[in-house]
């Protein structure tokens, strides 16, 4: 988990099939943490777990395993349905017994993934052929079924929120962009957030990419404060009031230079593209301010 922090710079970047498979060795030796073809690793040797996958859909289809959250806020975990899947269902049974961390790896694309972890199992439910995972320390004193306080669930799904869908979010709008701000083209991945166009506060502002942009932190602290605003043909404007303002060059080529602009990066699919539905609603805001 040391080195998948190092590679990913905390989760904030996706790490390839090949990377787990090659890059990672104790003593040594190369010690992959996936396996080939397989969502649940094993090592040899081992009686509990190391890892789970999550596949990325492709070609337009559904995961083939819908893995999801439950009511109480807690996400499940499904599993092999298959003959060849009972030892590393074993292994999971004995993980969730010893209680001991799993690395998470949830495919954003084919061959690429968000690493999350820790993450522990709670419990299984076999009727549903699926066990239920805790993502937070506080997920983990809840037992899955059992009557959870409105205001407690709220704050589980919220974890839950923090833990998986923001960083799958942001990483999948980086992916669309290219690690590019949309406004100024930035490149470097510490510098840039995965803004949301409607909160996350509010009930429609869902993780999904068209309601996302790649900005980098002063134009994304801009667009927050309604400093600057992005109309639906994508093209960028700045508050009147700071347009005769000065104040040095970072005002200037920052933000003043901006204004009118097209956007200086879009994803290369239209499917990804910003709404421009979403754009046109907060671009009101906007100018309401």
């Amino acid at each position: 988990m040391s080195w998948l922090h190092d590679m990913t710079l905390g989760g904030a970047v996706p790490v390839s099939r090949e990377q787990l498979a090659n890059d990672f060795h104790v003593g040594g030796e190369r010690f992959p943490l996936v396996d080939r073809g397989r969502g649940i690793r094993k090592p040899a040797g081992w009686s509990a777990a190391l890892s789970i996958m999550t596949a990325a859909p492709s070609s337009g289809r559904a995961r083939p395993y819908a893995d999801e959250e439950g009511p109480d806020g807690l996400h499940r975990y499904k599993l092999r349905r298959d003959q060849g899947g009972t030892a590393e269902n074993q292994a999971l049974r004995t993980a969730m017994r010893q209680q001991a961390p799993l690395i998470w790896f949830y495919g954003l694309q084919p061959g690429l993934f968000q690493a999350i972890y820790p993450v522990y199992l709670s419990a299984e439910e076999p009727t549903l052929d699926q066990f239920v995972l805790a993502l937070t320390d506080d997920q983990r004193t809840v037992r899955p079924g059992s009557p959870v306080e409105d205001t407690f669930r709220r704050y589980l799904i919220a974890e839950t929120k923090r833990r998986l869908h923001q960083p799958v979010f942001a990483s999948q709008v980086m992916l669309a962009y290219e690690t590019r701000c949309a406004v100024c083209a930035l490149g470097h991945r510490e510098l840039l957030d995965a803004a949301h166009i409607i909160p996350d506060s509010d009930p429609r502002g869902l993780p999904v990419v068209p309601n996302g942009l790649a900005l980098c932190k002063i134009h994304h602290a801009a667009y927050d404060q309604n400093i600057l605003g992005i109309r639906p043909d994508y093209v960028v404007e700045i508050h009147h009031r700071l347009l005769d303002e000065l104040d040095g060059p970072m005002l200037l080529h920052g933000l003043q230079d901006h204004h009118n602009a097209s956007l200086m990066r879009l994803p290369r699919q239209r499917i990804d593209r910003p709404d421009p539905q979403r754009l046109l609603e907060r671009y009101n805001q906007f100018r309401a301010a």
